[in-house]
C-alpha cells in the first residue's frame, strides 16, 4: 500500500497580543501601536468618556517590547526591542500594558475551534500551531478556509495558515502573505516560492550563522541548496552542515507531536548582535526577564508547574552551557522562575560575548491551582555582572 502524503499545516495568529488589545480598543486600528512594559499604565477614562493614552515617547525604564502593531512594526518597531530604543523609532506610537489573562482566554479560544475541525495539534506557544492533517479528506484550500473561518468565528480574529509537505515548509509559508494569508506549498513552490527567500527564514539559522552564509556568498534558500557539502561541514561542522543542506532542501521528517503532557518547556532567543554582559546588561536584563515571563505563561496555560528551572547560554565562538536548579517547590509564577534562573546565571561563565539565552523549565507536574496573576516582577539586579 502507498504511503499517504503528508499535509501539516502551520497557523500562526496575526500580531496576536496587539489584535487582542484592537478588539478592546478599536478606535486604534490602523495605528502604530506598542504593547509591553512592566509599569505601563492602562488607558485613563476622561470625563467625556473618551481614552488618555499612554505615548511610546514618554516611556522611562527597562522595558522591553512585547509585540507591535503592523504599522509599528512600519517604523522598526519589533518584540524583545527595548522599549527606550522603540521610543526613539516611533515616539507618537500608543503604548499599552500586556494582558496575558486575555490572551490565554483567546488563544485557548482559536485552538478549541481548529480542534474541532482538526484535532490533531502540537501546540507551539500562545499564537502558533501545527496541525497535521494527513488524516482529512478534504482539499487543503477547503480545509484552509474552514479553520480560518473558525478561527474568526471564535475569536474575531485573523490568523495566517500554510498548508506544506512537513513543518519546515509550513513554518515558512505561513509568513509568506501575512496578514490573513492563505498558503498551499507544492513540490514545485520549493524552487518557486522557497528558494528565492533569505537563508536566515530557515527556522534554525540565526543571525550568526547568516552571517558566515553571507561571508561565503550565501544568501538565499537556494544559494545554499546548492552549495557544496563540503563547503559547508567545513564551516558549519557535519552534522549542522547536513542539516542546512535538507534545510534548504525542504526535507523536513519531524513528526507533529500531539502529546499534552509536555517533559519541559522553554523559550531562547537569538540575538541581532552578541552582547556582553557588563556592556549590555541593561538589555540582557529585560530580554532574560521577558523569557522568563514568557515560560511562565507557557506554564500556565498547560495547567503545570516546573520544580526544576535551568538557563542555556551560547557564546560567540558557538560553545553552549547550561545550568539548572531544583526547586523546594514546583513553580508557574514569573517572579520565582526569574529569581531560580538567576541563581543558575551566577554558576555561568560570563566572560564572553554571548549570542543566544534561553530559559527552561522541566520535572513539569500537573497543578490545578495556577494563579492567572502574580506579583510583580522583582527588579533587583540578575546575574549578569562579572568580577
Amino acid at each position: 500500500m502507498e504511503a499517504q502524503a503528508r499535509r501539516i499545516a502551520h497557523l500562526d495568529m496575526d500580531a496576536f497580543y496587539a489584535s487582542v488589545e484592537l478588539l478592546r480598543y478599536p478606535e486604534l486600528r490602523g495605528q502604530p501601536v506598542v504593547i509591553g512594559g512592566r509599569r505601563t499604565p492602562p488607558p485613563q477614562i476622561l470625563a467625556d468618556g473618551s481614552r488618555q493614552y499612554a505615548y511610546l515617547r514618554d516611556y522611562a525604564g527597562r522595558g522591553v517590547v512585547t509585540t507591535s502593531t503592523y504599522e509599528a512594526r512600519a517604523l522598526g518597531v519589533f518584540s524583545a526591542m527595548g522599549l527606550m530604543k522603540a521610543a526613539q523609532l516611533a515616539p507618537d506610537a500608543i503604548l499599552l500594558p500586556a494582558d496575558f489573562d486575555a490572551y490565554r482566554h483567546y488563544s485557548r479560544l482559536f485552538k478549541q475551534a481548529v480542534a474541532e475541525i482538526a484535532p490533531d495539534i502540537e501546540d507551539r506557544g500562545i499564537d502558533e500551531i501545527y496541525i497535521d492533517l494527513s488524516q482529512q479528506t478534504q482539499d487543503s484550500a477547503t480545509l484552509a478556509r474552514r479553520i480560518k473561518h473558525a478561527v474568526h468565528a471564535a475569536t474575531s480574529l485573523s490568523c495566517s495558515i500554510a498548508i506544506a509537505a512537513n513543518k519546515l515548509l509550513a513554518k515558512i509559508g505561513s509568513e509568506l502573505d501575512k496578514p490573513d494569508g492563505l498558503t498551499i506549498l507544492g513540490p514545485e513552490d520549493l524552487a518557486q516560492r522557497i528558494w528565492p527567500l533569505p537563508a536566515s527564514r530557515i527556522n534554525g539559522i540565526g543571525p550568526k550563522a547568516k552571517a558566515k552564509l553571507e561571508g561565503l556568498g550565501i544568501h538565499s534558500i537556494g544559494q545554499l541548496a546548492k552549495a557544496e557539502p563540503g563547503l559547508l561541514q567545513a564551516h558549519f561542522g557535519r552534522a549542522y552542515a547536513a542539516w542546512l543542506h535538507e534545510a534548504a532542501h525542504g526535507i523536513d521528517q519531524r513528526p507533529v507531536v500531539t502529546s499534552s503532557e509536555p517533559k519541559s518547556i522553554s523559550r531562547e532567543t537569538t540575538f541581532e548582535r552578541d552582547l556582553h554582559a557588563r556592556v549590555d546588561r541593561q538589555q540582557l536584563s529585560g530580554i532574560f526577564t521577558s523569557l522568563c515571563e514568557r515560560v511562565a505563561q507557557d506554564l500556565q496555560r498547560q495547567n503545570v508547574a516546573a520544580r526544576t528551572i535551568g538557563i542555556k547560554l551560547r557564546y560567540t565562538d558557538f560553545s553552549t552551557v547550561t545550568r539548572d536548579i531544583t526547586l523546594p517547590q514546583p513553580t508557574a509564577q514569573a517572579t520565582a522562575i526569574r529569581q531560580a534562573a538567576t541563581e543558575c546565571l551566577r554558576r555561568a561563565p560570563l566572560q564572553q560575548r554571548i549570542r543566544l539565552l534561553g530559559v527552561r523549565a522541566s520535572s513539569l507536574i500537573a497543578f490545578d491551582a495556577i494563579k492567572a496573576e502574580e506579583a510583580p516582577m522583582v527588579q533587583g539586579e540578575l546575574g549578569f555582572g562579572v568580577d
